[in-house]
């Protein structure tokens, strides 16, 4: 049985998160927009906030939370992992040709800390040989570390018909994902149901896909955004594949501005219900235009998809997808107090059941109108796990839903 998500509202079975740690301290003032944050957040208060997070998961719906560095360190037991995962980390900064002495001074419960918090010359010099580390600088990180990792989403998708891994837009994200990958191709719990939908195997050079431009709209439709972080190639090849599957029909391609306040689909809407969306203002209207991909009618034995431009907006394409559709906007709220919570992503929450969401509780507006629509809001204290500017959805990544039939 391959692991396969039909929903995003239905009641959650299994999710992933990481729980922010020491790659958070590695932030300072002068490095923060290299590591891609705009603040340096409070680690001891993230800690704090993303527990109340996975409490709510735990105790709302009896979801099984899975936490990223246990099951990393899970599948270094195996020698060729961490051999492969430590020289592809230290490859960022040019120094695989440590891979070897690294690994003679790291324990095992090391090197999953080396991979997420990154590693300082200092923290090793003494313990490697002084040639091999003679030209660098104490403070110089010999493996960067992935303060973005707790925004889970990013980093794959599970659908009807398979699973994308993600292909990052930006080089200092690659890590996450390859890590993520990993753990699903060779952790005893998932490596014999996956079903790779993308990448291709082929290419030498992937297009760009990110998990949070994903949207499984029903149980034979999907919306990827066409964003800052995903690109045109790499839809059409997740929805060839899809297609093939036989799961899917219809794959929507939505372009987005290219702008930070709509990097991701799950910036524009995310559904809560059977029939229930929530977005923000200007949202639905800010979508450039939309195609959609579908099956050719062919006698061939191949699969080959054609690509139809669409002169609907997005709206009108929800309620075809979604029967007796409603759009809960944000546009009754104060229109600055609106802006003001789509920056800290009002409607990136993360549907745990039918009608009930984790929201951030700065976004005090946007969870009155969802209440007022008779959505149970959980709120989570947010004010350092915002900083990363991204919301409970992008913190995790499902594995498992009830399926809708």
């Amino acid at each position: 049985m391959h692991l396969t998500i039909n929903s995003e509202f239905a009641t959650l079975k299994e999710v992933l998160v990481h729980r922010p740690g020491r790659e958070i301290d590695r932030l300072t003032p002068y490095n923060k927009h290299l590591l891609l944050f705009e603040d340096v957040p409070y680690l001891e208060e993230m800690q704090r906030e993303h527990d109340v997070f996975t409490k709510l998961i735990s105790e709302k719906c009896g979801a099984k939370v899975y936490f990223f560095d246990k099951l990393l360190g899970d599948i270094l037991e195996d020698n060729s992992l961490r051999i492969d995962l430590i020289r592809e980390a230290l490859a960022v900064s040019r120094l695989e040709h440590l891979t070897e002495e690294l690994l003679g001074v790291l324990s095992q419960d090391q090197c999953v800390q080396a991979l997420i918090a990154g590693i300082k010359v200092h923290e090793v010099r003494g313990r490697v040989s002084a040639a091999a580390l003679a030209d660098l600088l104490d403070l110089a990180f010999l493996i960067p570390p992935c303060p973005n990792l707790y925004f889970q989403r990013d980093t794959a998708a599970i659908l009807p018909g398979g699973m994308v891994f993600s292909s990052m837009r930006l080089d200092q994200r690659q890590r996450e994902a390859n890590m993520v990958r990993k753990i699903f191709e060779n952790h005893s719990l998932f490596k014999d149901k996956i079903q790779q939908v993308y990448p291709m195997i082929t290419h030498n050079h992937t297009p760009s896909i990110e998990g949070g431009d994903v949207i499984i709209l029903s149980d034979n439709a999907v919306a990827i955004g066409c964003s800052e972080r995903t690109d045109e190639k790499a839809v059409y090849h997740v929805a060839k594949n899809l297609i093939a599957e036989g799961r899917i029909d219809r794959v929507y391609e939505i372009h987005l501005p290219k702008k930070r306040n709509f990097m991701h689909l799950d910036t524009v809407f995310t559904i809560l219900d059977k029939n229930r969306v929530l977005t923000y203002p200007d949202a639905l209207q800010a979508v450039k235009h939309i195609s959609v991909y579908t099956r050719k009618e062919e006698d061939s034995e191949q699969v080959n998809i054609k690509r139809t431009v669409l002169k609907k907006p997005l709206r009108e394409i929800l309620r075809m997808e979604i029967p007796d559709l409603e759009i809960i906007g944000t546009d009754k709220v104060n229109q600055e107090y609106a802006l003001r919570e789509q920056w800290f992503d009002g409607a990136n929450v993360f549907t745990i059941a039918p009608g009930q969401v984790i929201s951030y509780n700065r976004n005090k507006h946007t969870n009155q109108a969802l209440r007022e629509y008779g959505i149970e809001v959980l709120e989570m204290p947010s004010s350092e796990l915002s900083r990363g500017l991204g919301g409970p959805r992008c913190m995790s990544l499902p594995i498992a839903r009830e399926i809708i039939s």
